[in-house]
């Protein structure tokens, strides 16, 4: 009753972010915009989120998950509308500057939406639980490509292009209303009693007690665990907004696939597949299998993402190419979970879990940021030929660090021991 609506808000939240993604092609060349124009747009996005996790996540440590979700909701429902509606309307000058703006308000809101999954979760799940929500977190971010890609692939099939922006509006708008009425911060609001959940804060006196500026210093910004993992969360940032951002107009460019095919649906459903798959992978690898360790998992899938994206750039066949999308996201999604949505919980604890969940994704986003100018512009200048190969180091150094926290948990965080 409390976890499923959580989710599926977080699903069309990136129904509602991923829209820009699956309509790429159609901007480009409706506005007759470069890919650097493009990338502008989506920078733009980046870096407000990415500035805006960090600074939202001790706040919504302090108000709570449900707050968050329901300022998130309202937030991203209106600018999506607002989107939607000056397209409508005939909006044809000044494009990439507006989009720019309306689309950076659209992830500020949209900035609240993981710290609230994260910071609802981080009371009702135990420590040996959170490999599995790892897991049912990537569902949760697989079903939302689904909904965005997969469903957005259809609307710009089927309905005047415009729509996929108001129709996830129309979607996020009736979650909002969902979770008012469903969503409980803790099992004691909820009817029932709060118990320890094993994290590094699950047994402080003060656990309850907001966060301030002395506890992020000593605790947080000091913790060489979850600098770490905040590097490693830049290269999954680069790796995984350098495919996602992209993978539609080279799939259209170089291979001929384009929206409303069979091939592309093969490439958008492979996403949520592999998502899931990629997840579930990740909980149970690491709740059954490393004893409830993140790092080792993480190791392992940062090697299947190197492997993956050489294959896809290789590749000269159309359908293998739309397969190897998916294929390549489970490697990605699997990483994202565990390390945002699990890791987090771990070492910031069910006090600070979303502070640290806002410094892990936030600069994610600050990697993926470089995806969309940077990266945009090497492709109008060196082609599609470069692509796969501009992320591949990304995931080896992502690799290399998880190898210095081989043995690091919650419990032992003064002590990492390498591989």
């Amino acid at each position: 009753m409390n976890w499923f609506p959580l989710g599926l808000t977080y699903a069309t939240f990136y129904m509602g972010r991923y829209n820009l993604n699956v309509a790429s092609t159609e901007i480009m060349s409706r506005f007759a915009l470069s890919k650097a124009q493009f990338g502008t747009i989506a920078t733009a996005g980046f870096w407000t989120y990415a500035l805006a996790v960090m600074f939202n996540g001790p706040l919504t440590d302090r108000f709570g998950g449900r707050r968050a979700i329901l300022i998130a909701a309202a937030g991203t429902a209106a600018m999506n509308l607002i989107i939607g509606l000056l397209f409508l309307n005939g909006w044809q000058t000044k494009i990439v500057v507006g989009m720019s703006l309306l689309y950076a308000v659209n992830q500020y809101f949209q900035s609240f939406g993981a710290l609230s999954v994260v910071k609802v979760n981080s009371t009702w799940f135990h420590v040996r639980e959170r490999g599995v929500f790892g897991g049912i977190f990537g569902i949760m971010i697989s079903s939302g490509y689904f909904l965005a890609m997969t469903v957005g692939g259809w609307i710009l099939s089927y309905m005047s292009w415009y729509m996929v922006f108001i129709i996830p509006s129309a979607a996020v708008a009736t979650m909002f209303v969902v979770d008012y009425y469903m969503i409980a911060d803790t099992p004691k609001k909820a009817g029932h009693s709060d118990f320890d959940t094993g994290d590094a804060t699950s047994q402080h006196a003060d656990k309850d007690k907001p966060i301030d500026l002395a506890y992020l210093i000593t605790h947080v910004f000091k913790n060489k665990v979850i600098l770490t993992l905040t590097a490693a969360e830049f290269c999954t940032g680069f790796v995984r907004q350098g495919l996602l951002l992209w993978f539609v107009p080279f799939l259209k460019e170089v291979h001929g696939v384009t929206h409303g095919s069979s091939l592309f649906s093969v490439a958008t459903t492979g996403i949520t597949v592999g998502g899931i798959c990629g997840g579930l992978m990740c909980g149970f690898l690491s709740d059954k299998v490393f004893q409830s360790r993140r790092p080792p998992v993480a190791f392992i899938f940062y090697l299947g993402q190197i492997v993956s994206l050489f294959a896809l750039g290789q590749t000269k066949d159309p359908a293998i190419a739309s397969f190897l999308i998916g294929f390549s996201c489970m490697w990605i999604f699997g990483v994202h979970g565990m390390l945002s949505g699990t890791a987090s919980m771990d070492f910031g604890g069910t006090k600070a879990a979303a502070t640290v969940t806002g410094l892990l994704d936030g600069i994610q986003y600050v990697a993926s940021g470089l995806t969309g100018i940077f990266l945009g512009s090497i492709l109008d200048k060196h082609g599609w030929g470069v692509w796969t190969y501009m992320i591949m180091p990304f995931c080896a150094i992502g690799a290399i660090l998880m190898t210095t926290l081989w043995n690091a948990t919650p419990k032992n965080t003064k002590v990492v021991v390498k591989a």
